[in-house]
């Protein structure tokens, strides 16, 4: 393994993914994969009368920066609304194509920053953020 790109924090959060089961009955359901290397993310979402996340279950089969990206948005993302989700997972993408200098807002990213370089991780890392994002705007769908 490459040390700067798979450090310690990230195989810590890679271990540490939260929500780790299916809902028995979400409001939507949305499954990633990344073409390049095989990574998968299921994620189920519940909303709130607000349209605020209220529950997640997440099966996540990815490489370490999959797992760890995962583990941070499912950390921070109950409470959120599709805006702010969505939001994340666009200044993620923007900063790991370099169209934007500083991490995204969402606490904990700056960690990927050695994975800047290496392109074929992206799609990796993304995959949690775009499966909740997505998740979230099929359960505002159905909620109205």
């Amino acid at each position: 393994m490459n040390a700067p790109l798979y450090n310690n924090q990230i195989l810590r959060l890679a271990a540490s993914i939260p929500f780790h089961e299916r809902l028995a009955d979400p409001m939507a359901s949305v499954e990633k994969r990344s073409p390049v290397c095989g990574s998968r993310v299921t994620v189920d979402v519940d909303l709130d009368e607000d349209g605020r996340v209220k529950a997640i279950g997440m099966v996540v089969r990815a490489c370490a920066l999959g797992q760890a990206s995962a583990a941070l948005m499912g950390a921070h993302a109950v409470g959120r609304t599709l805006a702010e989700l969505e939001t994340a997972r666009d200044e993620l993408t923007a900063w790991l194509a370099s169209e934007r200098d500083l991490p995204p807002e969402w606490p904990g990213l700056e960690i990927f920053a050695p994975a800047l370089p290496h392109s074929a991780r992206h799609p990796s890392i993304r995959l949690g953020f775009e499966a909740m994002a997505e998740a979230a705007a099929q359960a505002l769908r159905v909620r109205v």
